[in-house]
């Protein structure tokens, strides 16, 4: 089992932007589908955005289109999640996760990702 590091969390008022990041430990970024996905207490976790090794296929949650962008950087062993024009219901822990070898179809379902972060909090005020 493999931990991914995730940064870039923090506070922002609604309209602004932050950046996430996720690292997979120790390993070359290779093979793997990356997902980020979040959470609010109480609630489920949900689908946020995720991407194809190699970055050619993204796949969006309705409710992040046109604000959020999902890359990646091969050479940095990094996957990213840009996110603009935050609201108050951005607010959430936001997990970045990996499908290793993406075997289950696309996009992944949540079951299909081997690996998770540990979460990083994103908190948009009003």
């Amino acid at each position: 089992q493999v931990q991914l590091i995730e940064s870039g969390g923090g506070s922002v008022q609604a309209g602004g932007s932050l950046r996430l990041s996720c690292t997979i430990p120790g390993r070359t970024f290779t093979g793997y589908a990356m997902g980020w996905f979040r959470q609010v207490p109480g609630k489920e976790r949900e689908f946020v955005a995720c991407i194809s090794w190699g970055g050619g296929t993204t796949h969006y949650a309705d409710f992040v289109k046109g604000r959020f962008t999902i890359s990646e950087n091969n050479a940095e062993n990094t996957a990213y999640l840009q996110m603009t024009s935050l609201e108050p219901e951005d607010t959430a822990v936001y997990y970045c996760a990996a499908d290793v070898g993406n075997f289950g179809g696309w996009p992944p379902r949540q079951s299909d990702y081997d690996w998770w972060g540990q979460g990083t909090q994103v908190t948009v005020s009003s």
